[in-house]
């Protein structure tokens, strides 16, 4: 159950900043998870390393022959978890917030999958490189973004319509990914397969780089409409008349949190239910109504190095997607939601 409190105001001169005390806390207490994740992340797998020795090397000392293993193999690809799971669950903030519904996520309603089919057609089609595909899963998932937005559009974009639209979409564009399986070559299918499925085998410092441009640009143009977003929820009306364009403010963040999902999708594949989850996870944790866009990106990043030190710990090795682990554990959680939803009317 949600609760409403004040608000503290931190001043600096003429400036000032509102946050949510227990917002705040959840954040910090979210973000030291996620590093204690990372250092597990790192010391996991066949050479094993205990958590002070992780440090250790991170620091520029520890065993012989570790600098390499962490610093060069592990640590772009645990970077690259938690940016993807950062951007991921920022995204599903967004999207449930703007259509004022748990299952308003990028994955449902189809931008994730617009992103996997722009990879596609980049790998299968056109043949093209890493750099590429990445490029091709933004402009799919932005084109996607674009094209939900219009067959939504009457009189506005309200949320039953942006989330029945997109589910639209995202069954079209499963289709069309199936069918390029079918048309494709046997290399091209199973290197397109292997992308996804949504994992982080072998991802390196161009993808931790293309996340972490997408989080730069895109981060601080969600901070600056959160307080808009948060109005939206009482609905346009209410919104305009405390001076928030409605059609404007949910424009910008609608291309913002596709933006976010693209470029999540192009660091690591699709990773399921993560964008679905974490702000619901994150409510859970803040008590707090509104967005909570942080404390959800945090909880995406925990989500998403937590599958992955998963995937390391029970296979042995870091083969086994983390897509495979995220996809069981939100099926399950999904069904959980529904159930939910169902007792309480909502469905």
């Amino acid at each position: 159950m949600t609760t409403r409190r004040e608000p503290v105001t931190a001043r600096w001169g003429d400036r000032s900043l509102r946050f949510d005390r227990r917002a705040a806390l959840a954040c910090l207490a979210l973000a030291a998870v996620a590093a204690v994740v990372v250092v597990l992340c790192l010391g996991t797998g066949t050479y094993a390393l205990n958590p002070l020795e992780v440090i250790r090397t991170l620091a520029g000392g520890g065993p012989p022959g570790a600098e390499f293993i962490v610093q060069g193999l592990r640590l772009p690809r645990a970077l690259d978890a938690v940016l993807v799971g950062f951007g991921m669950g920022l995204a599903g903030a967004i999207f449930q917030s703007l259509s004022r519904n748990p299952l308003g996520s990028p994955d449902i309603i189809g931008f994730g999958n617009g992103a996997s089919a722009g990879a596609l057609i980049a790998i299968i089609l056109l043949d093209l490189g890493t750099a590429q595909t990445a490029f091709g899963a933004v402009c799919g998932g932005l084109g996607t973004a674009a094209a939900v937005y219009l067959l939504a559009w009457k009189r506005g974009v309200h949320g039953y319509r942006l989330v029945l639209v997109g589910i639209g979409a995202s069954a079209v564009l499963g289709a069309a990914t199936s069918l390029l399986y079918v048309r494709a070559e046997i290399g091209k299918a199973a290197q397109a397969a292997a992308w996804m499925i949504g994992s982080l085998n072998a991802r390196g410092w161009p993808e931790v780089g293309t996340i972490a441009a997408g989080l730069i640009a895109l981060v601080p143009v969600v901070l600056v409409y959160a307080r808009r977003l948060t109005l939206l929820e009482m609905g346009d009306d209410g919104a305009a008349a405390l001076g928030v364009h409605p059609e404007r403010s949910r424009l910008v963040l609608i291309a913002t949190g596709a933006g976010l999902t693209a470029m999540a999708v192009a660091a690591a594949g699709p990773i399921p239910f993560v964008a679905l989850a974490a702000p619901q996870l994150a409510r859970r944790v803040t008590r707090a109504a509104g967005p909570n866009l942080l404390p959800a990106a945090w909880m995406g990043a925990i989500l998403v190095a937590g599958a992955d030190w998963a995937t390391q710990a029970v296979s042995g090795s870091a083969i086994l997607p983390v897509g495979v682990v995220t996809g069981v554990a939100g099926g399950a959680y999904l069904a959980w939601l529904l159930l939910r939803e169902r007792k309480s009317g909502s469905l």
